[in-house]
């Protein structure tokens, strides 16, 4: 929910305010904020449980509805102040199209509310949960692009933003041309830069997240060098856009967003698979700095706190995914994990023994375990096999078995990918446990089922350094007494490219078929 907050109302709230030109703020409005302010908090707070996640969602829906409902309310009627635009706009004319968009644009806005509407509830109808990690990197791009867009409307008509100061270097002598003042353009220049950044970056997470284009790294040549580049020539624009003349600022806003939308798609194609929970959350936060920007320049209270509730809350996720994987933030944004390493060829080794097993002798193993441990991954989503894992896991208990399930924090292709899929299938919470909490439990557990989960358990992430995941804490499923191993063949590898040693072990017994089959199967031979 954190990360779709703003995404749909973003356009609504982006409605010029007063605080922007210094008036004073009513203070209904202002309370108005605030409580809607206090229900993103809640939101945040319901949804650090799954427990309470369905409450945080709807703290959350009734706080943006009192964002939204409090910005249509407040603004209208709306008047411009009179002066001249910096991109030549005749103020006059100016004015007159405030004055006509109070009596047309209420009724255009309740429209695209109503088509954003209808297009929300189908997609959420219809998206499977296993497409749910390119779904929200599609809803940041929208954020991005929304940021970008109220920046350049905030720019091509300053007046009706409330953004226009005297050209005066005090500022109070009306009688003066009007300008676009300097802390605004820095505001507006921030906004549409991280803006741009969120939504070329996210558009290529979607596309490698949806498999439309190879979640491997692509390392372009001297890609650091080109990225700093980059970066500095954008605060150097944006520096140049702030002092500049209203007559000089349309080359360098154009600049910088052309060079903003290229540092997003440069950031994120490099970054592999493995990497993209933390891209997510990375780009949550990303969409949330670009809202608080373009809240400070329209001088929109809601949008300000909601932007720094969503970029606050996407970078301390993004510091807990990083420290779940023992990589720091920049070596993640820099594009490197496992970009560089010689280990990863993307093919498993070849011709090494290993114990092939059936659903039979899975299930008569299983009945006379006294403690299951269950590691869900990402090979359980694409098959949709959590239904009949819970079943599985039902039925042990029936006979006795203690099962538990363990969650890695990098597990899937978003934060708590596996916690959604564990809890749509009405698997008990405190039965969920995050790995710093259950990995001393291996020792004592009969049998570690792994399903469609690779890298999270590969001890070559604690002894090879050579490889691309060396480092990152993973779950010490050799430690069991007895392994099942759910994976569809012998040839495919995790996200990062490298085999796993686990599948080779004496106690592991590879079960090699489709996760949702094989676990049925596992089910009716335990009836």
């Amino acid at each position: 929910m954190r990360r779709l907050l703003l995404a749909a109302p973003f356009a609504v709230l982006a409605a010029p305010a007063h605080a922007a030109t210094g008036e004073a703020v009513n203070p209904w409005v202002a309370l108005a904020y605030l409580v809607s302010g206090v229900f993103f908090i809640l939101a945040l707070r319901g949804l650090s449980s799954p427990a309470t996640s369905r409450t945080g969602n709807r703290f959350g829906m009734i706080g943006m509805l009192i964002a939204v409902v409090t910005t249509l309310v407040t603004h209208f009627p709306m008047s411009a102040p009179v002066g001249e635009t910096p991109v030549g706009i005749d103020v006059a004319c100016v004015h007159d199209c405030v004055q006509r968009f109070d009596l047309f644009s209420m009724g255009e806005i309740l429209i695209a509310i109503a088509i954003g509407a209808i297009i929300g509830i189908t997609i959420a109808r219809r998206i499977a949960m296993t497409a749910m990690p390119e779904l929200v990197a599609a809803f940041h791009s929208l954020v991005g692009l929304a940021a970008v867009l109220v920046g350049w409307a905030a720019y091509l008509n300053p007046g009706a933003f409330g953004l226009l100061v005297p050209m005066d270097t005090i500022g109070t002598d009306y009688s003066l041309p009007m300008q676009i003042g300097a802390v605004s353009k820095i505001e507006m220049g921030l906004g549409i830069a991280i803006g741009a950044i969120t939504f070329s970056g996210s558009v290529i997470a979607f596309l490698k997240l949806s498999g439309r284009m190879s979640g491997s790294p692509i390392l372009l040549p001297a890609r650091h060098v080109i990225n700093l580049g980059v970066l500095a020539a954008i605060i150097v624009l944006t520096a140049l856009f702030a002092m500049a003349g209203p007559s000089e600022t349309m080359p360098l806003i154009v600049a910088m967003t052309v060079l903003a939308f290229l540092i997003g798609f440069l950031l994120i194609i490099p970054i592999g698979g493995a990497d993209m929970p933390v891209v997510v959350s990375m780009l949550n936060s990303y969409s949330g700095w670009a809202a608080a920007a373009m809240g400070f320049t329209l001088g929109n209270t809601a949008m300000i706190i909601t932007g720094a509730l969503v970029g606050s809350s996407g970078a301390i996720l993004s510091y807990i995914m990083c420290r779940a994987m023992n990589r720091s933030f920049i070596s993640v944004i820099a594009g490197g994990f496992g970009a560089d390493a010689s280990a990863g060829g993307g093919e498993a080794k070849e011709q090494r023994p290993y114990k092939q097993g059936s659903a039979a002798d899975a299930a008569f193993m299983l009945e006379q375990a006294e403690k299951v441990i269950i590691i869900p991954g990402y090979g359980m989503a694409v098959a949709q096999a959590q239904h009949a894992l819970r079943e599985m896991a039902d039925l042990l208990e029936e006979k006795g078995v203690e099962v538990k399930f363990a969650i890695h924090p990098v597990a899937g292709r978003m934060p708590g990918h596996m916690n959604v899929l564990l809890a749509e299938a009405s698997v008990d919470y405190d039965k969920v446990f995050e790995l710093e909490d259950i990995n001393s439990e291996f020792a004592q557990a009969d049998v570690a089922f792994i399903i469609g989960a690779n890298d999270v358990v590969n001890p070559a992430a604690k002894t090879d350094k050579s490889s691309p995941i060396y480092g990152m804490p993973v779950f010490d499923v050799d430690k069991a007494k007895q392994v099942f191993f759910i994976k569809r063949s012998m040839g495919g590898v995790g996200y990062a490219g490298v085999d796993n040693d686990v599948f080779y072990m004496d106690q592991t017994m590879m079960l090699l078929s489709d996760a949702k089959k094989m676990v049925e199967e596992i089910v009716k031979n335990l009836d």
